[in-house]
């Protein structure tokens, strides 16, 4: 595929394929730190080699399939993590050294991402604000972990502040991009805002590294296995180009008039778009 051929929905395809073999080797380091203690705790590292495969099929029921198969990873990972120490206890204390509870749900994110691939279509601009809602959520997810995480040595450097921050502009900023998507001053600002926050990640994963690096430890593996998170400040980054594909969609699909979800022509395409992929499904 040439380049000028690229689209925010193959974009976003891609993405999804990614971070799905991606979090195969996140999940591994994560629970090695217990020994997978639980069987159950193979299963999203499983999971995350067989879906990128499955999704290279190209059939849409197996989207589908892959698609809310994550979303409940996601949820159950979640309620797993919780289980951990949360629901022993109900103490702040306990939500924030008990093992990442808000981690998981990237699993679901990725599943809705998928399901809304092949719901909405990609030429609309409910798609692509839709895609910057997922984003957004995923920066609220953030900001949570950001909290905790440093809440755990309780902010000694004060530039572990600056995620949390960064975070919570993320939230915002994108709220009023999914809301406002005609708005090409907003859009510029949120771009600008989701540069920043690329620069923000490779900071954070960078001082993460420095610090593993000068903690003391049998050998590198064991210090970033108990050190601290190296690819969790890559979330900034990895959110940001979500976002990005969002925005992409946005201008695009103002740039040809579709700006308006409940245009008699934004209704047209809708109908033509399922019924096209109806009759590809039967055929």
């Amino acid at each position: 595929m040439r380049i000028r051929d690229l689209r925010p929905l193959v974009a976003a395809e891609a993405f999804a394929i990614v971070n799905l073999g991606f979090l195969a080797v996140d999940v591994w380091l994560a629970h090695s730190t217990n020994r997978f203690e639980r069987p159950v705790e193979w299963l999203p590292v499983g999971f995350s080699i067989a879906a990128p495969l499955l999704l290279l099929i190209r059939a849409r029921i197996v989207g589908f399939l892959v698609g809310w198969t994550s979303v409940l990873v996601g949820v159950a990972g979640m309620v797993f993590h919780l289980q951990s120490h949360f629901f022993e206890e109900q103490t702040i204390r306990n939500l924030v050294y008990t093992a990442p509870f808000i981690a998981p749900l990237a699993y679901t994110g990725i599943g809705l991402l998928l399901i809304l691939d092949r719901m909405v279509d990609a030429d609309s601009v409910e798609w692509a604000q839709w895609v910057v809602f997922l984003a957004l959520g995923g920066f609220a997810g953030n900001f949570v972990l950001s909290l905790a995480d440093h809440a755990q040595n309780g902010f000694f450097n004060r530039a572990e502040w600056v995620p949390v921050v960064a975070a919570a502009a993320g939230v915002g900023f994108l709220l009023l991009a999914a809301l406002r998507p005609a708005d090409a001053l907003l859009r510029r600002v949120t771009l600008w805002l989701l540069a920043a926050e690329i620069l923000i990640g490779m900071a954070g994963f960078l001082l993460h590294l420095r610090a593993d690096f000068a903690r003391p430890g049998e050998s590198l593996f064991s210090r970033l296995l108990y050190g601290a998170p190296v690819f969790a400040p890559l979330l900034f980054a990895n959110l940001s180009l979500l976002a990005g594909i969002g925005m992409w969609g946005m201008v695009l699909s103002c740039s040809h008039g579709h700006h308006s979800p409940n245009r008699p022509e934004a209704r047209e395409r809708r109908e033509e778009h399922h019924s096209r992929r109806s009759s590809r499904d039967i055929s």
